[in-house]
């Protein structure tokens, strides 16, 4: 009996202290529960009909009311090195950030269990898929459009849950190994060597069509500096045209003048001078401009003066060239003596010279 009453005790013992232990992992159950700021909770009687808690502090009976708690706050989900294929099959490993917000609790409590697990496997598998829409120089240029791109995709699969999508940012970019890197740098290279020749071309492009047009203005300047040269001797030469006509005109009308002045002076007085005055006027004003061009030849510092033709050819008539015949025979008497001077001169020295050849003999 003794014996059976220590197996008993023992087992009471470990029993009890199997208790103490596992009651310390258990929550205490109290009667009053408090909502955070910026959560949410919903409350289940025996399991069902479900009531939302704001912040604050509510009564939670224990075993009758089950509790759920939702964190309406703006959270992320990391998912590192994703492995995945862009359009172009380039083996690629990217990792980013996915940030959310919940904005109707029940749904996110009730319509879908673990909700947080549920919407990272969302976005690993939109990633992965809308990653390979894309080639590696589109992503590499403008990783803007992958996160939209998943943004949009994101937002529609978790949209059910209650769960708006907010952003998705990428985080790193990179080939899946050392080989991938190698063969992108090499058409990184060649690329930028054909921009390169490409930009090079069309630097010597511009340069010729710069070059040409600069012999086109070159050639235009010269053609309108021709034009305007032409234009100018033109103009020159019928203005001094112009001014010709227009001295001689003038001339004209001075010669007008001076006849009707002088046939007034050579008529009777109170009457109009006839044409017969008009020609005397006239023969008058001839003579004295052929005085004045026999004062310059006189005046001038020429050996000799001769004159050809006959006097018709001279415009003399047989009034007007008394003087000059005067002149004339004046001229060729001088001549006459000069040359019998010159010629008793000769006679003489032949007769000295005979008388000479005589005494000697």
């Amino acid at each position: 009996m003794n014996a059976i009453a220590l197996r008993r005790s023992a087992v009471r013992t470990a029993s009890g202290s199997r208790i103490r232990a596992s009651g310390a992992n258990v929550p205490r159950r109290t009667f009053l529960t408090i909502i955070q700021q910026g959560k949410e909770g919903w409350q289940l009687s025996l399991g069902r009909n479900p009531h939302r808690l704001d912040p604050g502090l509510h009564i939670n009976i224990p075993i009758y009311h089950s509790l759920q708690k939702i964190d309406l706050r703006e959270s992320s989900i990391s998912i590192p090195n994703l492995p995945g294929y862009t359009a172009d099959n380039v083996p690629v490993s990217c990792s980013g950030s996915l940030f959310y917000r919940i904005v109707d609790g029940y749904k996110a409590c009730f319509a879908i269990s673990d909700v947080q697990n549920n919407i990272r496997n969302t976005g690993t598998s939109a990633m992965r898929s809308v990653l390979g829409h894309f080639t590696y120089d589109q992503v590499i240029g403008d990783r803007n459009e992958l996160n939209k791109r998943l943004n949009i995709v994101i937002g529609n699969s978790i949209a059910n849950w209650g769960v708006e999508c907010t952003r998705f940012e990428v985080q790193s970019f990179q080939p899946a190994n050392r080989e991938v890197e190698r063969q992108l740098e090499l058409q990184m290279e060649a690329e930028r060597n054909r921009r390169k020749q490409l930009l090079d071309t069309q630097a010597q492009i511009n340069v010729a069509e710069g070059q040409k047009q600069r012999v086109i203005l070159e050639s235009e300047g010269h053609l309108a500096a021709k034009s305007n040269e032409a234009d100018a001797a033109f103009k020159t030469v019928v203005r001094e045209a112009e001014a010709r006509q227009q001295q001689a005109l003038m001339e004209a009308s001075a010669l007008a003048q001076q006849i009707d002045g002088v046939a007034a002076a050579v008529t009777a007085p109170g009457s109009k001078p006839g044409p017969a005055e008009r020609r005397e006027a006239l023969s008058a004003l001839i003579e004295l401009r052929r005085l004045e061009q026999l004062r310059a030849i006189a005046n001038g510092t020429g050996n000799a003066t001769y004159f050809f033709g006959d006097r018709a050819a001279m415009g003399l008539g047989a009034g007007a060239a008394d003087a000059f015949n005067v002149d004339y025979a004046e001229q060729v008497k001088g001549g006459l003596a000069r040359n019998a001077n010159l010629k008793g001169k000769v006679d003489g020295g032949a007769a000295v010279g005979a008388v000479d050849d005589a005494g000697h003999l």
